[in-house]
């Protein structure tokens, strides 16, 4: 890869500097997950600084950035505002591309592409198929199972999906972000 080429990429889709960061660590400190990640925000910043292939391809075969969930309290916290979150959303989306996702985020990703299909099919958020999709992938068919009767009772499943209008527009969307 040419000289800055991962961080020009980066750069240039995610308008996010990681030269900006100077590792006052704000971003690790108020992680909720950071206990959970093999990498803390802060350090995947470093590596990204570093402009080394092996560390960019060390991120993108990481847990951490599958476990970030966008709370954005390291966006908050960032004395220098540098957008983690979608820093992270972008190295997803990468890690898929290049096909290098952490086995241990197989479940996330199940959950994540199940989501992705829920919004595609309907517009909006369909949660059983969301769950049903999401169980089907995992074979965690009996999870949460005591769950979903109470739920359903409270009206929080809707039997029938809503579907927005125009489902065109949605397609488009997708294709335009190459999901």
């Amino acid at each position: 890869m040419e000289k800055n080429g991962y961080l020009s990429e980066i750069n240039s889709n995610t308008k996010v500097n990681a030269y900006r960061c100077y590792q006052c660590g704000k971003c690790s400190a108020d992680c909720a997950v950071v206990d959970e990640m093999d990498f803390p925000p802060s350090r995947v910043m470093r590596m990204l600084q570093t402009n080394d292939e092996k560390n960019y391809r060390k991120i993108l075969a990481s847990e951490s950035i599958w476990l970030c969930v966008s709370c954005q309290n390291c966006l908050t916290r960032c004395p220098m505002e540098i957008d983690i979150p979608q820093l992270m959303d972008y190295l997803r989306e990468r890690a898929l591309q290049e096909k290098t996702v952490n086995k241990k985020s197989k479940n996330i990703l199940s959950f994540h592409k199940a989501f992705l299909d829920s919004v595609k099919y309907t517009g909006r958020l369909y949660e059983i198929g969301l769950i049903a999709d999401y169980k089907t992938r995992t074979f965690n068919l009996l999870q949460d199972l005591d769950v979903a009767p109470k739920m359903f009772a409270k009206g929080k499943f809707p039997i029938m999906p809503e579907i927005v209008k125009d489902r065109k527009r949605i397609g488009t969307i997708f294709k335009s972000c190459k999901l």
